[in-house]
């Protein structure tokens, strides 16, 4: 992103997220998003103003969906003339959606936007069968009685089992979380590691909301106030009780329900504005986005799905000059803490780094300590679209509070690609 203009973080909400099926299981994307919006819209004082886009996205969506960022924006206070657009990559859905309001305010199109996303496995879309749907399509458009009746001539029960939404990466079949095993066996990630990372993540979570660092970040919804994931009095112990989630045959199975992150429910959104649009507003940055970028791995012949990470980082971190060592803290996306851990050790291997990615010596180690300081999936819950919101909201806030640093971003997505980002104060 050829920074034209700067471009200046100033703040975001989101609602708590939530385990599929509880609080949030009839509200949808739309009902999520618009409490989003709203609690932004207020927060913000925006009420009745125009922006230069809400770029929102979901990832679970139904065929009958409108224009989820322009609906939204319709119910959120903005004025109507705010434009709307929904896009979707993934878990890296709304980092995305956030540098596509960045780079039109860097380019000079618009002044200030907003960019999240929202997504829930409660509400996912079951259809029928392709064979019933035809059937229903025929009956609609006959014209008689006797051509509707003969619609369903030869009608079998077997016709109304629904196709429910894939979970498997359609060109091989596997899941998220198998891959993933492959990667943790692949790089030799322990059983007893993940479950360590998963434990750090909800301690931290769970201070972070003890200090009160989220009072201004999530706003309550359908009377939820933390997120239902978190679980701040687990243990090892009781980690370690789980049973394997994927490989559950081998004996070396090691992703569980504890280290890997659950089915939810949520919505996160942020603000963004050129500084002399903040000023205006009376709103102060909180920090700026430097730069992103986008890689994809070749999953389908060998290369781990959720390694792209490593990949958009070496090349983010060559085009700015900066090393890995560079960064004042760290939010690396934990859909499963085997994907923390491999790309890790991935950036540490001298191997890897020369044939893989190019370098002539390894990217190195960063402190764990420094990696999602306030908690980060594992804890909060993973609402696909939403994630990176919550991420630019959270680490936006702690480098307000800091007052200066750099921190790096890093999102792993379905479709094996990597969404990564520079945040700087």
């Amino acid at each position: 992103m050829r920074q034209l203009r700067p471009v200046a973080v100033l703040g975001g909400v989101r609602i708590p997220f939530c385990r599929q099926n509880t609080a949030y299981a009839d509200v949808g994307n739309l009902g999520m998003s618009v409490r989003t919006l709203g609690a932004l819209v207020e927060r913000f004082g925006l009420h009745g103003q125009q922006l230069g886009e809400v770029a929102m996205g979901a990832v679970i969506k139904h065929s009958s969906d409108w224009n989820l960022g322009r609906e939204a924006a319709l119910s959120s206070g903005l004025s109507p003339l705010t434009p709307g657009i929904t896009l979707q990559r993934a878990c890296g859905t709304s980092l995305d959606t956030i540098v596509h309001i960045a780079n039109k305010i860097a380019v000079g199109q618009i002044e200030a936007g907003i960019g999240g996303g929202s997504d829930t496995t409660s509400d996912v879309p079951i259809v029928y069968g392709k064979a019933f749907r035809h059937r229903l399509l025929a009956a609609f458009r006959a014209r008689t009685p006797r051509e509707r009746l003969a619609a369903f001539r030869g009608f079998h029960p077997r016709e109304l089992k629904p196709e429910f939404p894939g979970v498997a990466e359609p060109r091989t079949g596997k899941s998220m979380g198998d891959h993933c095993e492959d990667m943790a066996k692949q790089w030799n990630v322990s059983r007893e590691s993940q479950d360590e990372w998963a434990l750090s993540s909800h301690q931290k979570l769970a201070a972070a909301y003890e200090r009160g660092f989220f009072s201004d970040l999530v706003v309550s919804f359908r009377g939820v106030t933390r997120d239902n994931i978190l679980r701040p009095d687990t243990t090892l112990e009781k980690l370690a009780s789980l049973k394997p989630a994927f490989d559950r045959n081998s004996g070396r199975g090691t992703l569980t329900a504890g280290n890997s992150t659950p089915l939810t429910d949520g919505a996160a959104a942020c603000l963004l504005g050129t500084p002399e649009w903040a000023q205006a507003h009376g709103l102060e940055p909180l920090c700026w986005l430097r730069d992103a970028h986008v890689a994809a791995v070749d999953f389908v012949h060998g290369e781990g799905l959720l390694m792209a990470p490593t990949v958009a980082v070496a090349e983010m971190l060559r085009r700015n000059g900066l090393t890995l060592q560079d960064f004042d803290f760290y939010e690396i996306h934990e859909a499963f803490a085997a994907q923390v851990l491999c790309t890790l050790r991935a950036w540490e291997s001298e191997d890897y780094c020369r044939t893989r990615l190019g370098l002539e010596a390894p990217l190195g180690r960063i402190d764990p300590a420094r990696i999602n300081p306030n908690g980060s999936s594992l804890a909060t819950g993973h609402p696909f679209a939403a994630t990176g919101a919550r991420i630019v909201a959270t680490a936006a806030k702690e480098l307000a509070q800091r007052g200066r640093g750099r921190c790096l971003i890093s999102i792993c997505t379905a479709g094996g690609m990597g969404v990564v980002a520079i945040l700087e104060r």
